[in-house]
């Protein structure tokens, strides 16, 4: 009969490979939709993407997945602490890479305003032109600076002189949606944290029975 420790373990254990799945679905998919045709509804998104660092997500997932096979033997063998220890430190490995993920996106946000200025500029006219109709604003900055991009949001100089730039709305959509990457990612950490603690409680359970049964047999040789 499993213990409640071990059920605690296999339960975090699954979360575990859980979020690696998470990881590499939202990584994958990412990159797929990264690759087709800009539309309204994925234009800004895109661009925003564009800077994550999908493909270390990709790593970072595979590193999980191993990890969560190394602790199977684990399960299977109640005495073991060998494959114990060596999950407990792919999951803080896996922990710290996870955890810079979501330190390069969270830096990426303290700067928006000017690396979106920096990222609209390197974009096409088309791509100027969606984030315009999306948004309902002319230019970056204003009407002028940059120049607007002509479209049916902005059809003439009066009509985009009298809506604002993008920087507001585009700015607040960026640090909207990369907080919650970046939040989930610090949520993913979290569960690592937990999994080392639940990795370290069992090898000491472990220690401990392996401790006892030392006792039991000497006490039994004695008597016998």
């Amino acid at each position: 009969m499993p213990t409640k420790l071990m059920m605690i373990f296999v339960a975090f254990d699954i979360i575990f490979a859980a979020c690696g799945g998470l990881l590499m679905g939202f990584s994958l998919v990412s990159e797929q939709t990264m690759r087709g045709d800009p539309t309204l509804d994925n234009v800004a998104r895109n661009l925003l993407l564009d800077q994550c660092p999908l493909t270390a997500g990709v790593v970072n997932a595979i590193f999980i997945f191993v990890t969560f096979l190394l602790s199977l033997p684990a399960l299977f063998l109640p005495t073991n602490r060998g494959w114990l220890r060596a999950q407990g430190w792919l999951v803080v490995f896996c922990a710290v890479f996870t955890l810079g993920l979501g330190l390069s996106v969270w830096v990426s946000t303290l700067q928006t305003r000017r690396q979106l200025g920096v990222m609209w500029g390197q974009q096409t006219p088309l791509i100027q032109s969606l984030l315009q109709q999306k948004f309902n604003c002319c230019g970056y900055h204003n009407s002028t600076s940059p120049p607007f991009i002509q479209d049916t949001t902005c059809t003439n100089s009066l009509v985009a002189a009298q809506k604002a730039g993008c920087i507001g709305d585009f700015s607040k959509f960026a640090n909207g949606y990369l907080d919650l990457i970046f939040t989930a990612a610090f949520g993913m950490v979290g569960v690592d944290a937990i999994l080392v603690l639940c990795v370290a409680m069992v090898i000491q359970y472990r220690n401990e029975q392996e401790r006892y049964r030392h006792i039991d047999e000497k006490v039994g040789t004695g008597a016998f």
